[in-house]
């Protein structure tokens, strides 16, 4: 398989692989079934990140970004959209077992997918337009969320959550298109798993918290 097929299909082996993880693991350790998830997905982005070689992450996706101001400040805005959920539950990541993986998560899984699902894809995706690279990589990006951790989580799953995560991965590719360079995606997804909290948001504790 060529190298440009590979990277073509694997958006739909990281779905299917993700979704079996997150209902297997799901039905042994509950809500906790987002950490086999999440390396699952680390991994298979790491393996497709190693076709691009070390010059594409330092040259281009780290690399000086370009373009007008105007989309990194749009990128910015979608970063900072679920700070109020930050400020009414911060107070959720108190407990140890919640705020190790919540940290980790929010350093390390920006890089991954950011790298994959905009880096690797549109860059290997030359042969579409750039329009239709943008769409199918968003809408893996959205269909990927839903269908892995909506599995055991009710807060992700449902239309709502691909609808929001489509949007993002639309403003997120056609800025890299624009400004050429992942820095400012990778900040903005930093500030959405870190202002989404995204480990609480796993285990369904908002609920309670208003409780």
């Amino acid at each position: 398989m060529s190298k440009e097929r590979l990277v073509l299909l694997s958006p739909i082996f990281m779905v299917i692989i993700c979704h079996l993880v997150a209902r297997i693991s799901s039905s042994m350790i509950g809500k906790w079934a987002f950490i086999p998830v999440m390396l699952t997905m680390w991994a298979v982005c790491w393996i497709m990140i190693s076709l691009s070689g070390k010059s594409a992450i330092q040259n281009k996706w780290l690399g000086k970004s370009k373009g007008k101001w105007g989309w990194k400040v749009l990128v910015l805005l979608i970063g900072l959209l679920p700070l109020p959920v930050f400020l009414l539950h911060w107070d959720l990541l108190k407990a140890w077992e919640i705020f190790i993986p919540y940290i980790l998560i929010a350093v390390i899984n920006p890089f991954m997918e950011e790298f994959y699902w905009r880096g690797v894809l549109l860059d290997r995706l030359t042969h579409l337009p750039h329009w239709q690279g943008v769409l199918y990589a968003a809408f893996f990006f959205a269909l990927y969320h839903p269908l892995s951790f909506g599995v055991f989580s009710e807060l992700n799953a449902g239309y709502t959550v691909f609808v929001s995560t489509f949007v993002m991965g639309l403003i997120w590719g056609i800025a890299y298109k624009k400004i050429g360079s992942l820095r400012w995606m990778i900040f903005s997804h930093f500030l959405v798993d870190s202002f989404n909290l995204s480990v609480p948001a796993f285990l369904d504790l908002f609920e309670q918290n208003w409780g």
